[in-house]
């Protein structure tokens, strides 16, 4: 075998995690309200919508909380990629996705039920469970949590669309 020439040359690449500070405690998830516990303070302090997602051991306590996309007051572009990296990085064996809607409504738009319904089949073929997915509204604390609605359930694949 000769030497490639420096155009047909492959790169070799290190993937790793960065570590920002901490900002919450091993406090087990187990509720929606723990959730707004361990990161309200953080979704507070932005004034556009971000869309996070908090990664959790088996036990349901946080490995680490991940900023997916930082949008505008009133949107947020989530590319399941985005979501997934961090999982996949921090092997978690499930996440919660959350993101605040600055303007205090709590109603989730059909973009965020299409942006769960994709993560939920994303889910499926990666093997990380999405746990729920909870939008706080501004900086009342309010939340709505697709799972306590019933909406995770309603936007969840049916296993007939695996199949198909």
């Amino acid at each position: 075998m000769g030497r490639r020439p420096n155009d047909e040359k492959i790169e070799v690449v290190n993937i790793r995690m960065v570590k920002e500070p901490s900002i919450y405690s091993t406090e087990k998830i187990r509720s929606p309200e723990d959730v707004l516990r361990v990161i309200a303070d953080e979704l507070a302090t932005y004034d556009r919508e971000v869309f996070a997602v908090l990664n959790l051991k088996t036990n349901g306590q946080p490995i680490n909380l991940n900023i997916c996309s930082v949008g505008t007051h009133d949107a947020s572009v989530v590319s399941p990629r985005e979501v997934f990296k961090s999982c996949i990085l921090s092997n978690s064996a499930a996440f919660i996705a959350c993101h605040n809607h600055p303007s205090g409504s709590l109603n989730p738009s059909q973009e965020d039920k299409d942006v769960t319904s994709r993560l939920l089949a994303c889910s499926e073929l990666l093997g990380v469970k999405m746990l729920d997915h909870i939008i706080m509204a501004g900086e009342t604390g309010d939340i709505y949590s697709f799972k306590s609605e019933g909406m995770l359930d309603q936007l969840r694949p049916s296993r007939a669309a695996w199949e198909r």
